[in-house]
């Protein structure tokens, strides 16, 4: 599996928040597709927290078995 930590810039991505977040904060995480990878941070960190970038085939790997 290849992730590695994003030193870019990666504000202009168009970032999506887990359905699970709730209005209280908690445990959640934001996702942005790219061209060639998928990028997750911590959605209570998201403008200056660490960025992982996954590859698209990874990820999507790791959804197929998330929602088995």
């Amino acid at each position: 599996m290849s992730v590695e930590q994003v030193s870019e810039n990666v504000d202009e991505l168009r970032w999506f928040k887990s359905s699970y977040s709730g209005s209280g904060g908690g445990n959640c995480v934001e996702v942005a597709a790219g061209l060639g990878a998928v990028y997750v941070r911590d959605s209570k960190v998201a403008g200056g927290g660490p960025v992982l970038r996954v590859g698209r085939g990874e990820w999507a790997a790791f959804v197929a078995l998330a929602v088995e």
